[in-house]
């Protein structure tokens, strides 16, 4: 089945609320979208949504690889070829995750739309259904309160704050966050690389009994070798993130001593499924446990995370919120969200529709 057209576009969506972590504040966020049509008139559709930051990528360096002539060179290739087809898109745009994430995830949709299964079911899937964590930024004690208690009348049982400006405050948040809801939540933090190795062994003594489930990249990249100093009781509850880019990576850091029990993959930080599983099958190797995560995404590339997800055994948490975050998208469905457990449809492809 042939590959008949190819189309891309940069579209600028606002956020339905601000939000501040360690270095920045978001009000709104560009996302690249690709669509791969096949000549029986599938299409399959796919988003990118990089960290400038983070990957060195923007979304309008996204947009303008897809308008490129490897790209329009699609056309006529076979979709039954769509692993060879990103083979090459990895090595034609090497460290620009946001593109290859984009023509990786529209290839996989519309070849599961071809087969007629879902992506995960193609994969194999191993995970049914987990709670996600929704984010709360950085914000004062009272603020964070109360933006909880929506999330908890919205069903929602895992919270994911973010920290790193002011570590006192940042325990004061976590003690009153479970003072206030006791045990209805759960709770992640995310320090993005706000920490020196100081602030993070205060933190972790300060929230010994709260009961935290991870704490997320605490310290800057490149500082890895100073999260030895810690027992590996400590280390194992650190999620690698901003860290850990690639397999390369995964591989480098899985190496004797680990600085982190928890691997978070995002395709946006990783080039998309291919790479996912990549670094996937390393952490499953060296008995470590999955966190998938995103930045603020469309419902397409949060549903391709979530396929991916699914369909590793290791996979053990979720933070795919960010789609809640955009005031609007292009597509609908895809997954739902039950009691704050998210469960794919199992439609062909991702199984989302264009709105």
């Amino acid at each position: 089945m042939k590959i008949v057209a190819v189309r891309s576009y940069l579209k600028n969506m606002a956020l339905t609320k601000p939000y501040t972590i360690a270095y920045n504040t978001f009000s709104d966020v560009s996302l690249a979208f690709f669509e791969v049509e096949l000549e029986n008139g599938i299409i399959g559709y796919g988003s990118g949504s990089p960290a400038e930051d983070v990957v060195g990528e923007t979304t309008e360096q996204t947009a303008a690889n897809l308008n490129t002539e490897f790209v329009q060179a699609l056309v006529g290739r076979d979709i039954r070829q769509f692993q060879q087809i990103i083979f090459e898109t990895i090595h034609q745009f090497p460290h620009l995750p946001g593109t290859q994430a984009a023509i990786d995830i529209a290839l996989h949709d519309a070849f599961g739309k071809f087969i007629g299964i879902s992506v995960a079911h193609f994969y194999g899937q191993k995970v049914k259904s987990l709670p996600t964590s929704i984010t709360i930024g950085i914000k004062s004690v009272a603020a964070a309160l109360e933006e909880a208690a929506g999330y908890k009348a919205l069903g929602f049982k895992i919270l994911k704050v973010k920290t790193g400006l002011d570590v006192d405050e940042d325990i004061e948040r976590v003690v009153k966050l479970k003072e206030q809801f006791g045990n209805h939540f759960k709770i992640r933090v995310d320090a993005n690389q706000g920490y020196t190795i100081g602030d993070l062994k205060k933190f972790i003594d300060a929230t010994k009994h709260q009961g935290l489930e991870l704490i997320e990249q605490p310290m800057p990249v490149g500082t890895e070798k100073e999260l030895l100093a810690l027992d590996w009781s400590d280390r194992k509850l650190l999620a690698a993130d901003e860290s850990l880019k690639d397999p390369q990576a995964a591989l480098q850091l899985a190496s004797n001593e680990k600085p982190f029990g928890i691997y978070n993959i995002k395709l946006m930080k990783c080039g998309g499924i291919v790479g996912a599983l990549g670094i996937a099958n390393i952490a499953q190797n060296a008995d470590i446990d999955l966190f998938w995560g995103c930045n603020d995404e469309s419902i397409i590339s949060i549903t391709a995370a979530l396929h991916v997800a699914y369909a590793c055994p290791n996979t053990k948490y979720i933070d795919l919120d960010g789609s809640l975050d955009l005031a609007e998208d292009l597509v609908n469905g895809g997954f739902e969200i039950v009691d704050g457990a998210m469960q794919i449809n199992n439609a062909p492809g991702f199984g989302f529709n264009l709105i």
